[in-house]
């Protein structure tokens, strides 16, 4: 049975080679604006707040020593100690921030510390990251789980001791971090999502069948028969759940597979596009086109993923009525 996580894992390549000890005294507070980064946060002792900004609104939860957050694209967070509100934007921050070996010390240097975590950048090494973190959670919490907890200790341990080949280690470890809290947070994901939408059965079968045959000429009508539901109500929890509409979905994971099949260039464009379910290169390539930015052949002549990468469009353009439209 196809796995449809585990396909987006997959292509996206996560891994997680920088990280930084945070050390902070009560009261602390810290801002950051990023440009899409993946981020993420390993609580090791204490609590902190962490506000994520999103397009619309702001969400804020309560981190707890054990906890793992993953922000897919970070445009802007803050963390606080528990005592106090995390700043808004354009709130002005005054908490002193001390380098330190590995790492910062945030707060008072002489004051007692209230958390320690590690905080770092993800890196996905696939040239499809934009449009696949598209399908992702804008943020996910992990809390509670033993397998995640067990990792978050040994995660610590790691970063505290000075054994050989620590960098390597502590990479590996975050790495299957990452991979765990994609499969933890599955029940847990509180904003739209493909891990989200993986927890409801019912969507779950409907996504299990777009990733067992992309190239079949799905409908919603179709799709919604698969997860025993109604036409409208299987469109409307799809879209709430995923994020974006069931056609756009499959049209994005059908570009995904493209991008791939271009790169390793052992298939001709025709042949990509009939295992896509196109029925012409032509209809291949106006759908390409329209969601890379450029035409599928001079995408598998570019050199690097990196220039693929770059070229694209921001994955998903987020939620239509595309009932209807050609994926």
């Amino acid at each position: 049975m196809v796995d449809p996580l585990a396909e987006v894992v997959a292509l996206l390549r996560p891994q997680a080679p920088f990280s930084k000890l945070v050390v902070a005294s009560a009261p602390w507070a810290v801002r950051r604006s990023e440009t899409g980064r993946p981020f993420y946060f390993v609580v090791l002792e204490g609590q902190c707040h962490l506000t994520v900004d999103g397009p619309t609104h702001s969400d804020t939860i309560t981190l707890n020593a054990g906890d793992f957050a993953l922000v897919p694209a970070a445009r802007s967070f803050a963390t606080s100690s528990l005592d106090r509100k995390p700043p808004r934007e354009g709130d002005t921050v005054t908490t002193p921030i001390a380098p330190m070996p590995g790492g910062a010390r945030v707060g008072d240097p002489n004051g007692p510390v209230d958390v320690r975590m590690l905080v770092g950048n993800c890196v996905f090494g696939s040239a499809d990251a934009t449009l696949l973190v598209s399908l992702l959670p804008q943020w996910l919490h992990v809390r509670g789980e033993q397998r995640l907890s067990t990792l978050v200790q040994l995660v610590g341990d790691e970063s505290r001791a000075d054994r050989p080949v620590r960098d390597i280690v502590m990479a590996r470890l975050l790495k299957v971090l990452l991979i765990e809290a994609f499969r933890s947070s599955a029940s847990t994901a509180a904003s739209p999502g493909l891990v989200r939408a993986l927890a409801d059965t019912k969507l779950a079968q409907a996504l299990r069948c777009m990733h067992e045959r992309p190239a079949h000429a799905w409908t919603v009508l179709e799709l919604a028969r698969e997860a025993g539901m109604s036409r409208s109500a299987f469109f409307e929890r799809f879209s709430r759940a995923v994020g974006v509409a069931p056609m756009e979905y499959l049209l994005a994971w059908r570009m995904a597979l493209a991008r791939r099949m271009l790169r390793q260039r052992e298939l001709a464009i025709s042949a990509i596009a009939e295992q896509l379910g196109y029925s012409s290169v032509s209809t291949f390539g106006v759908a390409f086109t329209r969601h890379v930015g450029m035409p599928p052949g001079r995408y598998s002549r570019n050199d690097t993923e990196g220039m693929g990468m770059n070229k694209s469009k921001n994955g998903i353009k987020g939620k239509t009525d595309a009932a209807q439209a050609p994926a």
